[in-house]
């Protein structure tokens, strides 16, 4: 598990622990207990058995306060309490063996950074609390802003992947949405400048026009003109110098119903992949549409272009978070060359291997959100 995953994992534990105070937190950690969570109570056991051991000249048991001082940095309040004072108890013992060990100065220390450490392990618990929560709500913003996908719309299979860069916010500026219209299984994915919330407003924008315009436009032309609008607008809340700030990529796939073919129509975003029998085919746009949000600037002649799919094609549409993920030398990640190797029959087996991959090559360290759809055309 990476870093920032582990962290977070246990940062929610212990948060869980102070939500529900009446479950043992002994108890609660029942089953997930790891060397690092062990480490005070072994650090006491290292020090006592040296001081113990050792000539007294080295006076090891000086280093006992390092113990509940440990604990602070991951154990509730009374299990460091409780550490503290069996440091405490260890300390008159050694005395009683070694009465020249100066036991009250040790003891004295042991007590004070005990009380500091269950101070320090009070504040850190009411800020994990408050974490927990701003994550509940990210959590809760991101199912508005990125709805559950349906596994299944008739003959079509889609499986949606998304990484925030930062595992923090849960969220980021990247988006995606399907629909299953009159006109066709509509996907739209999309990725829009900058981070934080002003991206994740302009995201939600988007994904909001594209639920109710898939549905009355006729054409992809239409839909995305309707998001440009919905774009506009909600900039207009913004200042005039930041509107260049405010501008994203997005491509449109409407899938149909009555052939087996495919409408793309591409807004400055990287182009889709098809997979079929091993064979790869990027469906690069014979002419450019400008992106959304610069319509007023470049013009609105938006460009659609068909291409053929047959059953068992693989498509998988994605962000520049997934080409642009770097290496431990610096070099991108190959997603065409990758593409070609996959064996997957299944939209979900197929996400799952580019995750997993993404982040073995980038050693954990995305530096951008992802975002991916995977499509299957079924017989």
């Amino acid at each position: 598990m990476p870093t920032s995953q582990s962290s977070m994992y246990l940062s929610s534990r212990y948060a869980d622990i102070v939500l529900k105070p009446g479950q043992s937190w002994l108890r609660r950690l029942s089953g997930q207990w790891s060397p690092v969570l062990l480490s005070p109570v072994l650090l006491t056991v290292v020090i006592a058995s040296l001081a113990y051991t050792t000539p007294r000249s080295m006076a090891f048991s000086r280093l006992l306060p390092a113990a509940p001082a440990l604990a602070a940095a991951m154990w509730p309040v009374l299990p460091t309490v409780l550490l503290g004072t069996v440091c405490f108890l260890l300390m008159v013992g050694l005395g009683i063996v070694f009465p020249d060990l100066g036991v009250w100065w040790t003891g004295a220390g042991i007590v004070a950074v005990t009380v500091a450490a269950a101070y320090g392990s009070h504040v850190r618990l009411q800020r994990e609390q408050t974490l927990l929560q701003v994550r509940l709500v990210a959590d809760a913003a991101q199912q508005v802003v990125l709805s559950p996908i349906p596994r299944c719309f008739k003959n079509v299979e889609i499986e949606s992947l998304y990484l925030a860069a930062a595992a923090e916010a849960r969220i980021g500026g990247d988006f995606y949405e399907v629909a299953d219209t009159p006109y066709g299984v509509r996907l739209l994915i999309g990725d829009v400048r900058g981070k934080g919330l002003p991206a994740v407003g302009t995201a939600a924008a988007m994904v909001n026009s594209f639920r109710e315009a898939a549905y009355d436009e006729p054409g992809l032309s239409g839909v995305a003109r309707r998001l440009e609008a919905s774009s506009t607008r909600h900039s207009a809340a913004f200042p005039p110098e930041d509107l260049m700030e405010r501008f994203a990529t997005a491509l449109f796939v409407e899938i149909s119903h009555e052939d087996r073919r495919i409408s793309v129509l591409n807004c400055g975003h990287p182009p889709p992949l098809l997979l079929n029998q091993g064979r790869l085919r990027t469906l690069e746009p014979t002419a450019p549409s400008p992106l959304l949000n610069l319509a007023d600037l470049i013009g609105d002649d938006y460009s659609v272009d068909t291409f053929a799919i047959a059953p068992g094609d693989q498509l998988l549409l994605y962000t520049d978070g997934v080409t642009e993920a770097r290496g431990r030398d610096g070099e991108f990640f190959p997603l065409a060359d990758w593409m070609r190797q996959q064996t997957a029959d299944r939209p979900r087996d197929l996400l799952d291997g580019l995750h997993r991959d993404l982040l073995l090559y980038s050693n954990g360290g995305l530096d951008d959100d992802i975002a991916a759809l995977a499509v299957r055309l079924e017989a």
